[in-house]
């Protein structure tokens, strides 16, 4: 399945570069966070994730063994080309076109239910980390935190990603996870 992808990161580097030309004529103070990572290394991000695999886990099993059913007809079929009745051949070809369009259809239903559901959980997430280093920034008297994915280079001592990764799991625990240090 596939992993997290940070689409709301997105939206916060470019709010965050709309507004780094005005400050930065005005002499303001920058920190810089690695959004995608802050929120990856969260425990509630990691949860999450277990949770959203374990959720979709047994459909995807359903649709692998309706695969190998489907492979095992295929090569059955090759394998006893001209050796079986007509009626049994078409009757295997049918299987094999039915299994086919239940395939594609599990597949399809399971890569929509799963992206609809990873954009909730990333867009859930998101605004949660948004709010922490809207908080950091506070704290910290900065002007404004800009995403490290957006800058070429910037002083390592301004980098608060571990630091907003800490706050996120103090403001949000996840529960049976170890106390944040």
């Amino acid at each position: 399945m596939p992993r997290f992808r940070l689409l709301s990161a997105l939206a916060v580097c470019a709010a965050t570069l709309a507004s780094v030309s005005t400050a930065a004529a005005q002499g303001g103070k920058f920190g810089f966070v690695n959004f995608q990572k802050a929120l990856l290394d969260t425990a509630d991000a990691k949860k999450a994730q277990t949770d959203l695999n374990a959720e979709f886990k047994p459909r995807q099993d359903e649709l692998d063994k309706i695969q190998r059913e489907l492979q095992d007809d295929q090569t059955k079929l090759q394998a006893t080309q001209g050796k079986l009745t007509p009626q049994g051949e078409a009757e295997l070809s049918a299987n094999i076109q039915h299994n086919q369009h239940l395939a594609e259809r599990l597949q399809q239903d399971l890569q929509d239910d799963f992206q609809k559901r990873q954009t909730e959980i990333v867009q859930r997430l998101g605004t949660r980390m948004t709010e922490i280093i809207s908080k950091l920034r506070d704290e910290k008297g900065l002007d404004g935190i800009i995403d490290t994915a957006a800058t070429i280079a910037y002083n390592k001592a301004l980098d608060f990603t571990a630091e907003a990764t800490a706050a996120y799991d103090k403001a949000y625990p996840v529960a049976g996870a170890a106390a944040p240090k």
